[in-house]
């Protein structure tokens, strides 16, 4: 007999994101911050196991902060950075995202992949933006509406998944309420989605289905994520992630 939990975190372990991600999307949104400093301080928010964490040492000069509730995530992260001779770019830290122990105006830059529905949209955004110097920027990605009337599988599926999925229409209004100038919105492409998440999580999973294929808890939680990448397979230009990208009023 099994619960939810460990079989989910056998999923969800040793994978290159805990999301859909690629370095193609990240370094097109951090291209739009076009008054980032040299040598920028990045706060990474719900870093994982940190590939964004890599690509935006690779894209910057920058010292970047990696924040996560999952030690284990952090100690992967550093071992990565190290391998690559990174590590005094680097600073990890075991915290709550809605409740970071920094001081107001410590970070150029803040970004957050697949990670602001933690704690919500807005939340996020009005939480985190005094973290902000002024000028600074932020850069989240979340998973939004993409197209009207989706079909009943995948709205019905994502109102019990993530009720307060919004249009990207919406959420580039809540930015503007949080006080951030739009910058930009990209949406990520479906390889985004397959080659370093739903892929490797594909993968997983048949091979979980022989581990546990005498545990009817178990294979719940494995038809649970499939669910997931099948409806993804099939209704992809319903729903997306998108890259909110905006700047905090310099004067402000």
């Amino acid at each position: 007999m099994s619960d939810f939990y460990p079989v989910f975190w056998q999923i969800h372990s040793n994978l290159p994101r805990e999301g859909p991600g690629n370095f193609a999307s990240t370094q097109q949104a951090f291209s739009h911050l076009s008054a980032l400093p040299d040598s920028p301080q990045i706060l990474d928010v719900g870093c994982g196991p940190g590939q964004q964490t890599l690509d935006l040492a690779t894209l910057s000069n920058g010292t970047i902060t990696a924040v996560d509730f999952h030690q284990p995530y952090l100690e992967e992260l550093k071992q990565r950075f190290e391998s690559q001779g990174l590590g005094n770019r680097l600073e990890v830290i075991c915290a709550d995202m809605a409740d970071l122990p920094f001081a107001e105006q410590s970070f150029d830059l803040i970004w957050s992949e697949g990670a602001i529905y933690i704690m919500g949209f807005d939340r996020g955004l009005n939480q985190w933006r005094s973290l902000l110097k002024p000028g600074g920027y932020i850069a989240v990605t979340e998973i939004s509406w993409l197209q009207p009337n989706p079909p009943e599988p995948v709205k019905q599926f994502w109102q019990e998944g993530y009720p307060s999925m919004r249009t990207l229409e919406e959420n580039r209004a809540a930015m503007e309420r949080a006080d951030y100038a739009i910058v930009d919105t990209l949406v990520l492409p479906e390889i985004a989605w397959w080659t370093d998440y739903y892929t490797p999580i594909e993968n997983k999973i048949n091979r979980l289905k022989i581990q546990y294929q005498n545990d009817p808890e178990a294979l719940q939680v494995l038809e649970s994520e499939q669910q997931e990448i099948d409806l993804y397979r099939h209704y992809s230009q319903y729903y997306g992630y998108v890259f909110y990208i905006g700047q905090r009023p310099s004067h402000r």
